[in-house]
């Protein structure tokens, strides 16, 4: 079976005939192969290259496996690489020690290619699951909040009726709250996609490809707000738009904002503006059906 050349596997191992025993192997099955010969080299490497797996002994001079493990797992661009050990100790306290680090396999030497191989197949079938469990839950977009035609307008405001259209696209019209920072777009496209699905931090995470520890240290030093700040601030807006243009109740605009529950979204929404929801509407209709009378 050859594997996709794009997939770049690193070795950190200090015996050279071992290290280059699984090098050539794995080059052979069409990875693209890295070697490290200690833990602080085999560190260097992964924040250098951010391989897509890593095999790693544990028993090393200077710096053992597990020393390794935690290190990576504490820097937010390495600590979702899938990590496999592979030692010559195979004791119940070792493989429980590595897994609470948080190791994803745990292979005992000698072990042979397909042993390894198999291994890293499943490594890689699960982080492709995850991917693809990802695009499909994010796939379908929720249903609209207005009828197909059937607006109309009383005492100024906008009111939709109470019947959906299943097969639309939610559209709630909000002018762009997101700053303009191109290294940012693809965080903020796909909160604006998805913000009224429930969506966290980790969800955005997996879909642009970070950690959530290094995308929330990298938003929040280029907007000074979290990734969970944005998609509240964009549910507070779309909040906003619906309560004042269509006389949906608050637990329908809840749960159209994607809140399972409404007393959160009264809080945050108390948090964001001063007044409880179904209060701010009132004024704010209020302002809009005098402006419709200056008109």
């Amino acid at each position: 079976m050859m594997y996709e050349s794009s997939k770049k596997i690193l070795v950190i191992e200090d015996d050279t005939v071992t290290r280059d025993l699984y090098l050539k192997g794995l080059e052979a099955k069409g990875f693209d192969m890295i070697g490290a010969q200690n833990g602080r080299a085999g560190i260097q490497q992964a924040q250098k290259s951010t391989p897509d797996l890593v095999i790693c002994d544990i028993t090393m001079p200077d710096m053992d496996g597990y020393s390794v493990l935690t290190t990576l797992r504490q820097d937010p661009v390495t600590a979702i690489i899938p990590f496999i050990f592979l030692t010559g100790s195979s004791t119940r306290s070792d493989i429980r020690k590595a897994m609470e680090l948080g190791a994803d396999d745990y292979l005992t030497k000698p072990s042979t290619l397909e042993e390894l191989l198999r291994a890293i197949a499943i490594r890689l079938q699960k982080q492709a699951n995850l991917q693809y469990w990802c695009a499909m839950k994010f796939e379908k977009a929720p249903k609209s909040v207005f009828t197909d035609d059937t607006t109309a307008i009383a005492g100024g405001v906008v009111v939709a009726s109470d019947q959906e259209a299943p097969d639309r696209e939610a559209n709630i019209p909000s002018k762009s709250i997101f700053p303009s920072i191109p290294q940012l777009k693809e965080v903020f496209d796909f909160i604006e996609a998805h913000y009224h699905q429930g969506i966290t931090l980790c969800d955005v995470a997996l879909a642009v490809g970070y950690s959530p520890a290094y995308l929330t240290n990298r938003v929040a030093r280029q907007t000074g707000e979290t990734v969970n700040c944005w998609i509240v601030k964009r549910r507070m807006a779309g909040a906003r738009f619906l309560l004042q243009n269509n006389n949906q109740t608050v637990e329908k605009i809840a749960k159209t904002l994607g809140y399972q529950d409404v007393s959160h979204f009264s809080r945050q929404f108390r948090q964001h503006h001063g007044l409880p929801p179904q209060a701010w509407r009132k004024q704010h209709q209020l302002v809009l059906q005098e402006q419709v009378k200056l008109w």
